[in-house]
Parts: C-alpha cells; structure tokens; sequence
C-alpha cells in the first residue's frame, strides 16, 4: 500500500506570541528549525525515503520541508509547493491574538466565512483532492508532504477511522502516516482512498 507522511510546519515567530497565520506568514524559530531537523531523523530512522516531497507554499511549510528533504534524500532535494495544501485563510483574524477569535483556532467549522475565511468542509475538500491527485502521479510510492494545524486537522477528519479521537493541537513537525489505496472503486469518494494509521511528535519519541 502506498504511504504519506504529512507533517505540520515547525514552530514559528506567530506560534510563540499566539497570533493567527492563516495565508500570512512568519518566519520558523530556532526551535523550528530543530523540530524539523527532529521529524527528519526520525523519518530516517523508520527507513522512509519518499519519492517525492511537496510542501504548502507558505514560507514556513517550504523551508520545514527543505530541511527535512534535505536530510533525507541529500542537500539538492527538491520541493514542489502545492497550493493545495496551503493553511485556510482566516479571513479579517490573520495577524491578531488567538483570543479575539469567535471559535476554536484549529476547528472553525464554518464560522470563519462570514469573516472572509475558508470553511472546513471546503479546506476538507481541497485537502483530500490535492493528496488524492499527488499520490495517484505515477512513480509515488511514498509521499512526503509539509502542511499546517487546522488544514492537516481536517485532512485527519476525513481519513481517520470511526471513532478516533482527534489531539486537540497537532504539535509543530508532528508527522501524520497515511495508507493510499488506490484501487478502490472509482465511485467511492476521494477521502476513502486513505486510511489515518499513526500520529508520532517526533519530539516525543525518544
């Protein structure tokens, strides 16, 4: 069965002082950079060597993914941005405090849209066609894709199994493992083509 590998963005400057990102951006911290530095030797450890790595195109996402390749498959890996796996807007919050948002900051539902946000049902949708498209691209056997909290959180909801409790915070550089099928029936729906099989925070695994 063919694999992702999703893993969030390491830690930035708008994580430390809690501020929405959302579509804005700022730049990894030093503990960013380690967290990626982190996820990618555990991924070297569990032998994963992905045939191609993809990234959200957010400068964040883009460098935790080129430090991770990097590792991985040696110093001129490339990255492909993916628009597709870019973080949701959150419309007129980006830039201000988590606080001053009128719902959860990873799981807004649909609330954010009447602010100029992106719903979840949508962000579900873009998240599982993007993924669904790379990983049915001929030659991926394993792919190594660097997204974001809410968006990796709606991806999650839609490959995970009936009763699986979600975290209620993905950490920075969490890697989420995902099995492909993809001979399933052409009339089941995208999501089903992917089976949630493993959350590891790397930081954690000792």
């Amino acid at each position: 069965m063919k694999k992702l590998y999703l893993l969030r963005h390491g830690q930035t400057e708008f994580n430390v002082k809690k501020l929405v990102q959302g579509r804005c951006d700022s730049p990894l911290t030093d503990l960013g950079r380690q967290q990626a530095r982190v996820a990618a030797a555990w991924l070297k450890a569990h032998n994963v060597v992905p045939d191609k790595v993809v990234s959200s195109p957010l400068g964040r996402a883009m460098d935790t993914a080129s430090l991770v390749a990097s590792e991985l498959l040696g110093p001129d890996a490339a990255v492909d941005p993916c628009e597709g796996i870019i973080e949701r807007c959150y419309g007129t919050f980006e830039e201000g405090p988590h606080d001053a948002l009128p719902t959860d900051v990873w799981d807004p539902g649909e609330d954010l849209v009447p602010f100029g946000g992106e719903g979840s049902r949508a962000l579900q949708e873009r998240m599982v066609g993007a993924l669904t498209n790379l990983m049915g691209s001929e030659g991926i056997e394993t792919l190594l894709a660097v997204s974001h909290g809410s968006a990796s959180r709606q991806f999650i909801k839609a490959a995970a199994p009936e009763g699986f409790e979600l975290p209620t915070k993905l950490p920075n550089c969490a890697i989420m493992i995902f099995g492909f099928d993809d001979a399933r029936e052409e009339d089941d729906t995208p999501q089903c083509k992917f089976t949630l099989q493993q959350i590891v925070d790397p930081q954690q695994s000792h």
